[in-house]
Order: structure tokens, then C-alpha cells, then sequence
């Protein structure tokens, strides 16, 4: 049995169609939301924020700052 290959764009709408009605609208977009891509590169800017810091360092520091 050969199932025909559907364009991505037609598997996609039948994706978000079958999950709206399966669980929600709602619920579909947090769904879909867990595989959106972010903006910028995590590794640079944990590099800035961090940089040569271990992890015992950035923990004290967050402990800190939330004491005062």
C-alpha cells in the first residue's frame, strides 16, 4: 500500500485542524508554541551574562539577589 505524499503546507493545516477539535484551540497554539524557534544565539549571550562563571558562582549570585 503507497500512501501519496501530501505538501507540508497541506499536512500542517490538517495537523492544527485535527488538534483544534481534538483539544482546543487554546491548547493547540500552547502545543505548537513548545517548537517555535527563538531569536538570537543562546550560546553568545550566556557567554556575555556569564562568562568564565561556574555554576556554584551563578547560583550564589541568584541567591543573593533574591535575598535583598
Amino acid at each position: 500500500m503507497t500512501i501519496p505524499l501530501k505538501a507540508l503546507a497541506e499536512i500542517n493545516h490538517d495537523a492544527i485542524r485535527i488538534l483544534s477539535r481534538e483539544i482546543g484551540l487554546a491548547n493547540t497554539i500552547r502545543f505548537i508554541n513548545q517548537f517555535t524557534t527563538g531569536m538570537g544565539n543562546y550560546t553568545e549571550e550566556r557567554q556575555e551574562m556569564f562568562g568564565e562563571m561556574a555554576l556554584n558562582d551563578i547560583v550564589s549570585e541568584m541567591k543573593k539577589r533574591r535575598d535583598q
